[in-house]
């Protein structure tokens, strides 16, 4: 059975391509304020409100949030209490200072007498106060599976209650996407939702099989055109590494290409990192899946560049489990830039990149830049001397210092 306009085509229901499930069923008593434990690191000043728990695909085998957890759409009335919440506490927050600053008297007098719930929506309050109150995200992994209808209330309410915000973003699946009418997604445009943030990983189909990312590099095309169409602003995730070392040029080249069609805003990279509970991990145990090398990493990043032709998107390196934060900015005058970095680092000496990958890994480093620092390399070097890391063994190191950063 399908939906007749519940956000996809006529006929066609926007929820067919995820999982069936119970958890669909709503809420029937409000709990109080609620946040989800994930947002893009672009981000991190915004309100977070959270219309949905989890993820309704939640089979991706290199991803460890959400797992053992189900999803569920939280009722329309308990988001919009939500953000009544924050809304009353910013009112009477702003009423205490009067025009002036906020102080630890007047921020201790508000939270008195206030249950856990409302305390949440205090602090995201505060938060948000203290980061200037310009952007909202929706969460959690997938938003726009709600209802067109819903997420349109949702985004007119937080327009009525905080008119100044410039700007409202969510993740989105592209199969999500693919379903939703071009009619409706040009709706959320125009009711605020501004930036839709899209994990496409890779443009290879056999990466996107191997882990069950649900999704075909075709997919992802058309759900990042829709999404452009409409006006709102696409931020692609990109994670070298995902293809292992067999697919690698594989998963760089069609990622590109994939990309070349699409024009997103911003190509954000994340490299891949393997935790422990992860399935890709056990596929990696069970010898059926061989990560990349840091240097086979970079070296696929450097083919990845080069192979973005035609296109303005900003690429951005905003991720500690990237080596490079440097390897950023507007295609196509950043691309020599870029190129630049990553070969400087494939130029050097096997020992010297070692000691750039444990600098980077130690948070010392941003790029080659500080590569030249006297003072960092001092400090790198005495840690591979403590710690006895060498070019052999270099690799299981990395490995678990990244895990620390997941």
């Amino acid at each position: 059975m399908t939906e007749k306009n519940k956000g996809g085509r006529e006929g066609e229901n926007p929820r067919a391509s995820e999982p069936e499930s119970s958890a669909w069923k709503k809420d029937a008593v409000y709990a109080g304020f609620e946040q989800g434990p994930i947002r893009p690191p672009s981000e991190a000043a915004s309100l977070l409100i959270r219309v949905t728990r989890n993820c309704p695909w939640n089979r991706c085998r290199f991803c460890p949030v959400y797992k053992g957890e189900r999803f569920s759409l939280r009722p329309l009335e308990h988001v919009l209490a939500d953000i009544d919440a924050v809304h009353g506490h910013i009112q009477r927050l702003q009423a205490d200072a009067a025009g002036g600053p906020l102080t630890r008297e007047m921020v201790m007098r508000a939270g008195e007498r206030l249950s856990e719930p409302d305390l949440d929506a205090l602090h995201a309050a505060l938060n948000w106060m203290a980061h200037g109150m310009e952007s909202v995200f929706l969460q959690d992994a997938n938003s726009l599976i709600m209802k067109p209808e819903e997420l349109l209330r949702v985004l007119d309410h937080l327009k009525k209650r905080f008119p100044w915000i410039q700007r409202i973003t969510s993740y989105a699946r592209s199969q999500t996407l693919k379903g939703i009418s071009d009619i409706n997604l040009k709706k959320m445009a125009n009711a605020g939702l501004n930036r839709i943030h899209v994990g496409m990983e890779s443009g290879c189909d056999a990466v996107l099989e191997r882990v069950k990312k649900g999704v075909t590099r075709d997919v992802h095309i058309l759900a990042g055109q829709k999404v452009k169409a409409a006006g709102i602003s696409l931020s692609e995730y990109v994670m070298p590494g995902l293809g292992g070392r067999d697919l690698s040029e594989a998963h760089a080249l069609d990622t590109a290409d994939a990309l070349n069609q699409i024009n997103p805003d911003f190509i954000r990279l994340r490299t891949l990192a393997l935790p422990r509970h992860t399935e890709l991990y056990e596929d990696w145990q069970a010898g059926l899946f061989t990560p990349c090398t840091g240097e086979e990493v970079a070296r696929e990043i450097l083919g990845f560049i080069l192979a973005l032709e035609g296109i303005t998107s900003t690429v951005t390196s905003d991720h500690i489990l990237n080596l490079f934060e440097t390897v950023s900015g507007r295609l196509p005058e950043a691309k020599p830039q870029m190129v630049a970095e990553i070969q400087s680092f494939l130029d050097l000496p096997e020992k010297e990149r070692m000691f750039y990958q444990v600098g980077r890994r130690m948070g010392l480093y941003r790029g080659m830049g500080d590569f030249q620092d006297p003072s960092r390399r001092r400090r790198v070097e005495e840690a591979c001397m403590r710690y006895e890391v060498r070019p052999d063994n270099l690799e299981q190191v990395m490995d678990d210092l990244m895990r620390r950063f997941i």
